[in-house]
């Protein structure tokens, strides 16, 4: 005679199929984004434009994916619409920061660029990009 085998039950989820806590994740995720952020404006040390680009790219998918979940169950899991709304704010917002950051990053790149360029081609370090300045140059005698 076999004997009857035991399984563990399954982990707590609504009748619905969605676990009401996943979006705890995701929420994590974001504020530990939003910490990193933070930590470098406050910091001496400055992030790049083109690091500064990559952790608002991060923010931004995190927000898409926290907008897709609130949005599918926002009935089912009893989300308040001032939270959704708020939400959907700052994921704005975000998008907004991310395509300055992002154009700046560009533009430094760019500029990084040409500055090698200049430098291999033995370009001059003038002040308008001119061959600078060169040769002696007097001091008046006598008394100023």
């Amino acid at each position: 005679m076999p004997m009857p085998t035991t399984t563990a039950p399954a982990p707590a989820v609504p009748q619905g199929g969605t676990d009401c806590g996943a979006i705890q994740k995701t929420l994590i995720e974001r504020k530990n984004l939003v910490g990193k952020a933070n930590a470098a404006s406050n910091s001496k040390q400055k992030m790049t434009p083109q690091a500064a680009c990559a952790l608002f790219g991060q923010l931004q998918a995190n927000g898409t994916a926290g907008i897709k979940w609130i949005t599918a169950n926002k009935e089912w899991c009893s989300i308040p619409d001032s939270f959704a709304e708020g939400f959907q704010a700052d994921h704005k917002r975000v998008g907004d920061i991310r395509t300055k950051v992002c154009t700046m990053a560009a533009q430094a790149t760019k500029m990084e660029a040409q500055a090698r360029a200049q430098a291999q081609n033995g370009g001059g370090g003038g002040l308008l990009g001119g061959p600078g300045l060169s040769g002696s140059f007097k001091m008046p005698q006598g008394a100023l």
